[in-house]
C-alpha cells in the first residue's frame, strides 16, 4: 500500500515496520516533510511511537494490524522534524553545503569506550538511538558555533562554572523544536472543534516566538523557530 512516489500527510495510514511488535504493521502518520515523505509514524497495533523506517521488510502475509483512521492536517511550519538521519542530513547539506552535528559524538562520552563486535561503542551506541527514537534529526548549525562551548558562569563568587559541548545543547534545542512541530501536527489532524484549534496554535506559535532566540545557533533559515509575525 506504500504507493513509490505517494505524497503523505498526517492522519493517512501506511506500512512500516514496527520494532516493538518486531513485524510490520499498518500506521498512522504523524508527520511528513514539505515533500509528502513520512517522518513520524504510530504503530496502529501497539500504539508505539517512532521515525518512519522507510516500509515494510517482512513478508505482507504477516500484516495483521487494523487500518487506523485517515485524516488531513492543515499547513503548518513542519518541515524536517523525525526524519530518519540519512535523509535529514542528506537535506540538510543540499541546502546549506554544511554537515550537520553528528547525533552523538566522543565529546559527549562519560564512560571508557565499550566497543561491541568490533565496530560500534556501546555507549554512544545507546545515545544515537536513544536520540533518533526521541525524535532527533541531524541539523546544520552555524559554522562558529562547531567544536565550541557553552559555559554557565553563577555570579556567585568562588562557585564552579558548568561547561557541555556545544553540540549538546544544540541536540537539546532541535529535540525541542521538533517535538513542537509534532505537537502543531498532531493538532492539526485531531478532531477537535476549530476554536480549540486555533487556541492550541496560539498556544505553540507563543512558543516557538519565546525559543527565536535560539535561532542564532542554526545554519539555515528553514531550521528555525518562527513564530507568529516573525516573532
Amino acid at each position: 500500500m506504500n504507493a513509490p512516489g505517494r505524497r503523505y500527510r498526517a492522519g493517512e495510514s501506511l506500512e512500516d515496520y514496527c520494532r516493538a511488535c518486531k513485524t510490520d504493521r499498518l500506521h498512522t502518520v504523524i508527520a511528513a516533510d514539505s515533500d509528502g515523505r513520512p517522518i513520524r509514524v504510530s504503530c496502529g497495533f501497539c500504539h508505539s511511537e517512532h521515525n518512519y523506517r522507510g516500509g515494510p521488510r517482512v513478508a505482507a502475509s504477516s500484516f495483521t494490524a487494523p487500518a487506523a483512521s485517515s485524516g488531513t492536517a492543515a499547513p503548518s511550519r513542519w518541515t524536517d522534524a523525525g526524519q530518519t538521519p540519512a535523509a535529514a542530513a542528506a537535506r540538510s547539506r543540499a541546502s546549506s553545503g554544511r554537515d550537520p552535528f553528528p547525533i552523538v559524538s566522543e565529546r559527549e562520552r562519560t564512560r571508557p569506550p565499550m566497543p561491541i563486535d568490533g565496530t560500534e561503542d556501546l555507549e554512544l551506541l545507546l545515545r544515537r538511538v536513544i536520540r533518533e527514537e526521541a525524535g532527533i534529526s541531524p541539523v546544520a548549525p552555524a559554522d562558529k558555533w562547531r567544536d565550541g562551548t557553552l559555559v554557565l558562569r553563577p555570579g556567585t563568587p568562588g562557585l564552579q562554572e558548568k561547561t557541555w559541548p556545544i553540540e549538546t545543547f544544540f541536540h537539546k534545542i532541535v529535540m525541542l523544536r521538533n517535538r513542537l512541530r509534532t505537537l502543531e501536527q498532531q493538532v492539526n489532524a485531531a478532531n477537535l472543534p476549530e476554536e480549540a484549534k486555533v487556541k492550541l496554535q496560539s498556544y505553540i506559535s507563543g512558543c516557538y516566538g519565546t525559543l527565536t532566540s535560539f535561532n542564532v545557533l542554526f545554519a539555515d533559515e528553514e531550521d528555525q523557530f518562527k513564530g507568529s509575525g516573525g516573532d
